[in-house]
């Protein structure tokens, strides 16, 4: 089964008078990147949370938000009067000397630093372990996205490889037609310009020969092929983590077909050529959302 890196989790508990709320975002990445955003008490678990996510989800973009609250509020506060005060006195003392307005000190008051402070500078074991057990449950949910949006894209993507391995197979019933008209090419151009009766018909079949050899096109046809079944084992890999290396075969499936577009020097194999191209290219769109 493919999973897909981009998708959407959300997990909340509520114990007491504590609720955790846990929203995780991801979307495609060459790497894992996460942008983190969370209370303060929860630093000391930062490198804990990121290794339990990088861990489930392995790579991607990620945006995700912790959030803990009591009583609708972030957590429990102590305002520091003495400080304020001080703060206060020192404001109103600068307001006079510039004679500037006060205002509405007491909310300039609430914002400087240390007034208001969380009642309790550390997260308890038991804590850490009901935000631990609800990021887990998000993580599960964006999981679970994750897989639906995958079969999507398996879906998709054999579609893609089918298309490019049925247009394989009409190249294949062109070639021999091909070669037949690039031999009644020369040896009329050979007729035309030096005569039917001066040509040496055992030079002819070797030049022949050699020609058509370097526009032959079996060997890419049948490597494009064996890159196809390889694909399509990649798929049925019980690894789940895959996008890139079906990238990289997609790469080699796009370089035969360059070459076979090259060397068959036809109209009619140029045709469904273009479009094996296309479809390579949706293919390639689609295995950058792969994990």
């Amino acid at each position: 089964m493919l999973k897909s890196m981009t998708g959407f989790g959300r997990a909340e508990s509520t114990k007491g008078e504590t609720s955790i709320v846990v929203e995780i975002k991801s979307l495609n990445g060459k790497q894992f990147e996460v942008n983190l955003k969370f209370s303060p008490l929860l630093k000391p678990y930062e490198f804990d949370i990121r290794s339990l996510m990088q861990q489930t989800l392995q790579r991607g973009t990620l945006d995700a938000t912790i959030n803990i609250r009591q009583n609708g509020a972030t957590r429990p506060v102590v305002i520091n009067t003495d400080l304020a005060k001080y703060y206060y006195q020192s404001i109103t003392m600068l307001a006079n000397q510039l004679e500037v307005p006060q205002g509405d000190i007491l909310n300039v008051l609430m914002k400087l630093p240390e007034v208001v402070s969380p009642a309790t500078e550390q997260m308890t074991e038991e804590e850490w372990k009901d935000v631990e057990e609800t990021l887990k449950a998000a993580l599960t949910d964006l999981d679970m996205h994750r897989q639906d949006e995958g079969l999507m894209l398996e879906a998709d993507l054999m579609q893609r490889i089918d298309n490019i391995e049925t247009y394989t197979g009409k190249v294949r019933e062109l070639d021999p037609l091909r070669k037949d008209r690039i031999r009644q090419r020369l040896e009329g151009l050979l007729a035309e310009h030096v005569g039917k009766e001066n040509v040496d018909g055992n030079r002819l079949e070797q030049e022949l020969i050699f020609y058509l050899e370097k526009l032959d096109i079996s060997e890419e046809l049948s490597r494009l092929e064996n890159h196809l079944r390889y694909f399509r084992e990649i798929l049925k890999d019980a690894d789940a983590a895959k996008g890139k290396k079906l990238g990289f075969v997609l790469q080699e499936i796009g370089r035969e077909i360059n070459t076979t577009g090259s060397k068959a020097n036809d109209a009619g194999i140029q045709q469904w050529v273009v479009l094996m191209k296309d479809e390579l290219e949706k293919a390639k769109e689609q295995v950058l959302n792969v994990l």
